[in-house]
């Protein structure tokens, strides 16, 4: 069995942040693309993947021998961090775009 992890462990690797932020923001992604996109090599990558499937927070589907990450809808672990995301992206935009 795999021991949880407490939001502090979660959230306090930049790595973990990045890879959640993206995932919000795009819905789904193959891990090169995280990769690329996170700016983090691909052990490092499928490590916090890893660990963030392990904890229930995202899930991923095979297509030969591509695996696609996404936030697992089916966990309410997940979903709450995944609006915790999309909050603090439209507060960030609102206040670089005052009206």
């Amino acid at each position: 069995m795999i021991s949880p992890m407490s939001i502090e462990e979660v959230l306090s690797s930049k790595g973990r942040v990045k890879i959640l932020r993206i995932l919000a923001e795009i819905g789904e992604l193959n891990i090169s693309e995280i990769a690329r996109r996170a700016r983090l090599n691909y052990a490092t990558t499928n490590k916090h993947l890893l660990a963030l499937e392990n904890q229930g927070i995202i899930k991923h589907k095979k297509f030969g021998r591509i695996r696609i990450f996404r936030f697992d809808e089916d966990k309410p672990k997940a979903m709450i961090l995944r609006q915790m995301i999309d909050q603090w992206e439209q507060t960030e935009e609102a206040a670089e775009n005052p009206e």
